[in-house]
């Protein structure tokens, strides 16, 4: 079954990045304030980057590297210049 990694940007200008099997699905909670801790004080976040993945293994490890990204980084991983 195929996963996915995303990677939400919040009200705030923030990224939040996390994986799931139905990424609208989950962008809906996120935006009714039931989905991660973090996201719940910065509604309303908008779907910037999704990547499909194989299975569920994989969207985990590829969640943790893109978390360990600096913003930068990840700003360019969803074709964005970043600026701070």
């Amino acid at each position: 079954m195929s996963c996915y990694c995303y990677i939400l940007e919040c009200a705030d200008g923030t990224y939040y990045t996390g994986w799931t099997v139905d990424p609208e699905r989950r962008l809906a909670m996120h935006n009714k304030g039931r989905g991660a801790r973090y996201t719940r004080t910065r509604v309303p976040v908008k779907l910037v980057y999704v990547e499909e993945l194989p299975d569920r293994k994989s969207a985990m490890k590829r969640e943790i590297a893109i978390k360990k990204m600096k913003r930068e980084r990840k700003g360019k991983l969803i074709g964005r210049e970043v600026d701070r």
